[in-house]
């Protein structure tokens, strides 16, 4: 699996990884470190949350934050496909990832087999 920062975004602000502030990955998601620090001084009461960022702001900025937003779908996408192969490599058949992801094996299949990409 690709773990380099410098190739992820972090899913939360779209900022571009980078080796520090680090990113911290889970399934398919990735935050950055200050929103990890922003969000761990929001839960300990230490700031208060804000209004969700997207009511601030104009529709310029909006339309800005769209390439971010689809990279994170790329990049989850991207994550998707790693753990199919990780799945495949440990003899895992199709009709077990199809029902994982809920969808048929022969769908699972020609999305995810090698030759397909």
């Amino acid at each position: 699996m690709d773990l380099d920062p410098s190739l992820k975004f972090c899913s939360f602000c779209g900022d571009e990884g980078r080796a520090d502030p680090p990113l911290f990955g889970g399934l398919g998601a990735f935050i950055c470190g200050t929103c990890v620090a922003d969000f761990g001084a929001a839960l300990s009461g230490d700031r208060e949350l804000r209004s969700p960022p997207w009511e601030r702001m104009s529709d310029p900025e909006l339309l800005g934050h769209l390439w971010s937003i689809q990279q994170s779908a790329f990049q989850a996408e991207e994550f998707l496909v790693e753990w199919v192969d990780l799945a495949r490599s440990r003899k895992l058949s199709w009709t077990s990832i199809g029902q994982a992801l809920g969808i048929p094996r022969r769908e699972a299949q020609e999305r995810f087999s090698t030759g397909a990409r």
